[in-house]
């Protein structure tokens, strides 16, 4: 194996964090601001690169950093490593409220494709790169699509997802039309693809938007009920104008607004 082999524990329900365990000269890669707290003993260190431990030199390092940009990221991630004596343990949070996805490479493959913001931390050996797909029509139109992370290698990776998260198995031919926000990560035998919603007026006034995610199995789909852009849209739009007077939950004008905008 390449990977590090590490032991974890999930803890809360809305709000996770997870909290991994190291042996001595174990490491754990992650995004930078995602630690919570850790215990004596452990080393933090900047690395430049995607955390893959198989490049060798600075070229390499430059090409897996390059990767992390174009997909918005840091071109740096974070190394922990266990330094002292015994077990020693580092937890991560969840940046928002949702749920954490432990995926163990081994068992799928060896590589998961995910949405580009949704990696939390991974045993150290796992890649983190991009994926690009094949249809132009994807990257144009897809919003959420064209280019993913894809995680590559034989550990534990976690991902993190807004609020419930459901996994579907799909049997071979078996095809779900997902909203593009909702999609989070599927197996690499996922045949994936953004498709027009179809009718104008659906389009327009449904309120879903122009496209959707379609999937097709044989494989593996992570789906979220609460994309944070979705959670960020709501926030906004129900927070006062700056300078304005707030239209407030008990306001005629907040109803009568809630009613012409759908909400």
């Amino acid at each position: 194996m390449n990977a590090h082999e590490i032991d974890y524990v999930l803890h809360g329900d809305d709000m996770q964090c997870v909290e991994i365990e190291l042996d001595p000269n174990e490491s754990v890669v992650a995004e930078a601001g995602g630690m919570m707290m850790m215990e004596d003993g452990i080393d933090m260190e900047t690395i430049f690169g995607d955390g893959d431990s198989s490049q060798k030199g600075f070229l390499g390092k430059l090409v897996g950093a390059g990767k992390r940009v174009i997909t918005g990221e840091s071109l740096f991630m974070t190394v922990f490593t266990n330094k002292g004596v015994g077990k020693k343990q580092v937890t991560f949070a969840a940046p928002y409220p949702g749920k954490i996805i432990p995926i163990d490479l081994s068992e799928l493959g060896g590589k998961v494709i995910c949405q580009k913001d949704s990696f939390l931390c991974a045993a150290k050996g796992v890649s983190i790169g991009i994926d690009f797909q094949k249809k132009l029509g994807t990257g144009f139109f897809g919003g959420e699509g064209f280019i993913m992370q894809k995680l590559e290698g034989d550990g534990l990776a976690f991902l993190h997802a807004g609020g419930t998260i459901i996994r579907r198995d799909l049997k071979p031919g078996e095809k779900l039309r997902i909203d593009t926000g909702c999609l989070v990560a599927l197996t690499k035998e996922v045949d994936y693809n953004i498709e027009f919603v179809g009718k104008v007026k659906t389009a327009f006034f449904g309120g879903e938007g122009l496209f959707f995610a379609t999937v097709q199995g044989p494989g593996t789909v992570w789906i979220q009920t609460l994309p944070f852009s979705r959670l960020a849209d709501r926030v906004i739009a129900s927070a006062p104008a700056a300078g304005g007077n707030s239209s407030g939950e008990g306001s005629i004008l907040g109803g009568l607004g809630r009613l012409l905008d759908g909400k």
